[in-house]
């Protein structure tokens, strides 16, 4: 079953003589339960991509259909209401609020959305759990450690159970034991929780992570691979083979 399905995209920056096409009719589908890695050097088009699914930047042609819906034709009302319901987030910085608890971060969006206190509760405690952060809920941000905030993170992604989880760049701010962390928590997200996950990144360890792999050059869709029974060390070897063809930088591990 599709989760995602991207059609004809295109998204076109600049007028007349200065056109800057940063998407270029661009077609694939996510599955549910997948877990897609996005890589691209920088400027290839990889996070207006993201950005476009994510509806925080608007399209220039073309479909982007989640959970059966064209978000390309709704209006910005009913936008906000579909991210709540539909998408997650998790971000390279974190973007959790060091005025409130681990606890507080995770549940904010079922507080804001005025949902009944004893069941904010019951999914706040189930997620940290399968998440491994419990231990942590009454501790504030700059009280735990960067893999646990990436954790926090996770759990107020998974919290409202999305159709969708964005991840954009998600281990650049981490240091090499926290991003891996991070990355089998993705992992266990994926395949014992049935998450479907996309995710941007330039590392080619954090897309070792992922069931498939889509390269984008010049706002088009270059190569695509998937994992299979292929160990992570084997599929990691392959995807640097794909990036040397790419050209650009390439980050190892």
């Amino acid at each position: 079953m599709e989760v995602l399905k991207i059609k004809n995209l295109k998204k076109y920056y600049g007028s007349n003589n200065n056109i800057t096409k940063a998407l270029n009719n661009i077609s694939f589908t996510v599955d549910n339960n997948e877990f897609v890695a996005i890589m691209g050097a920088s400027g290839s088009g990889k996070t207006t991509l993201l950005n476009t699914i994510s509806t925080i930047d608007s399209v220039t042609s073309g479909n982007i259909i989640i959970n059966g819906i064209d978000i390309t034709t709704l209006t910005e009302e009913e936008l906000s209401d579909f991210r709540k319901e539909n998408l997650g987030f998790v971000f390279q910085d974190f973007n959790l609020l060091d005025t409130l608890t681990i606890r507080e971060n995770i549940s904010l969006s079922l507080i804001i959305n005025k949902e009944d206190k004893s069941k904010i509760d019951d999914l706040v405690l189930n997620i940290s759990k399968k998440l491994g952060i419990s231990d942590v809920l009454d501790k504030y941000p700059y009280e735990v450690s960067g893999g646990q905030k990436q954790r926090c993170a996770s759990a107020r992604a998974l919290i409202n159970n999305p159709k969708l989880i964005l991840a954009d760049e998600p281990t650049g701010a981490l240091d090499s034991k926290n991003a891996r962390v991070l990355l089998e928590t993705f992992k266990e997200m994926n395949e014992e929780l049935n998450a479907t996950i996309l995710m941007v990144t330039h590392d080619a360890y954090s897309a070792s992570y992922a069931k498939r792999v889509l390269f984008i050059k010049d706002g088009k869709i270059f190569n695509e691979i998937v994992k299979g029974k292929k160990k992570r060390d084997e599929f990691y070897d392959e995807i640097i083979d794909v990036l040397t063809l790419l050209g650009g930088e390439i980050e190892k591990c």
